[in-house]
């Protein structure tokens, strides 16, 4: 009866402190999503639609919004099919020397200072060109995607059962097929989160787009060869300078990019069905 009760006391305490260390872990983001919403929609209350589409003169982020989306959907389009196929042949090809130079590479990546991606491409493209653009600045987000999309997608494939692989080469199905046809859309839910992850990074990202996309805040994009702005890089920006006024609308420039990674993450992350294997 004394061990039992000891033994109660333990998983008691155990459940406290897991607990309470979950508390601990979740507590920040929950504070930091509480401040930026404290401090930034009485802003955007009191600017209105202005604040979503006027220019640095008045009170406005309009160019920096269309910015980071341009910026984000460039980025995509660069680095998402590179990312993915090698991903696929770290998958396919673990063992190999290329296979396991990728992903020691890889891993190098994920953790490269990103400072030092935007001084890269600074010197490729933002030197020769003589210009900030959009497309220098896409460049150094697609390299910083690139490694968060591909190390999920290789991830998310091995978590597939190796006997659907066995039952794929037994019905007479060819090796490329069957990594595209079937085992990709059963690893699907991983690789979207890859994605998210991935464009949820880039849309924050600032230290490479100071020697990338230049800024643009007065006027919207024309063209990915001209200087673009972006919401991080109006928040340094802003926050640089003494006036009130314009911390408070770096405020409400950090509550538009938290609703744009919320929105797209979470409504996509929960419509993924789990696939049961």
């Amino acid at each position: 009866m004394w061990k039992f009760s000891l033994r109660m006391a333990k998983d008691r305490v155990f459940i406290v402190a897991v607990s309470a260390f979950t508390i601990l872990t979740v507590y920040p983001l929950l504070h930091i999503i509480y401040s930026v919403a404290r401090n930034g929609l009485p802003v955007i209350m009191e600017r209105g639609p202005t604040f979503f589409t006027g220019g640095m003169s008045e009170a406005g982020i309009g160019p920096a919004i269309a910015g980071t989306f341009l910026l984000v959907l460039l980025s995509s389009l660069i680095g998402l099919p590179i990312a993915f196929l090698v991903g696929v042949y770290a998958y396919e090809y673990p063992d190999s020397l290329i296979g396991r130079t990728t992903q020691a590479l890889l891993q190098i990546m994920l953790e490269f200072p990103t400072v030092l991606v935007g001084v890269f491409v600074m010197d490729i493209i933002v030197l020769p060109m003589g210009t900030f653009s959009a497309l220098a600045g896409a460049f150094a987000l697609a390299i910083i995607m690139m490694p968060y999309v591909a190390v999920y997608t290789k991830e998310a494939m091995r978590q597939i059962p190796f006997t659907y692989r066995e039952a794929s080469f037994g019905l007479g199905v060819g090796r490329v097929k069957a990594i595209f046809r079937i085992l990709v859309p059963l690893a699907k839910r991983g690789i979207t989160t890859g994605i998210l992850i991935s464009m949820a990074k880039v849309a924050g990202e600032t230290a490479p787009l100071l020697f990338t996309a230049g800024g643009l805040y007065e006027s919207y994009p024309t063209s990915v060869t001209e200087p673009v702005g972006a919401i991080p890089l109006l928040i340094y920006t802003l926050i640089q300078s003494p006036s009130k006024d314009a911390h408070s609308m770096a405020w409400g420039a950090s509550l538009v990019l938290l609703i744009f990674f919320l929105g797209v993450f979470i409504p996509i992350r929960r419509s993924l069905k789990v696939v049961r294997l």
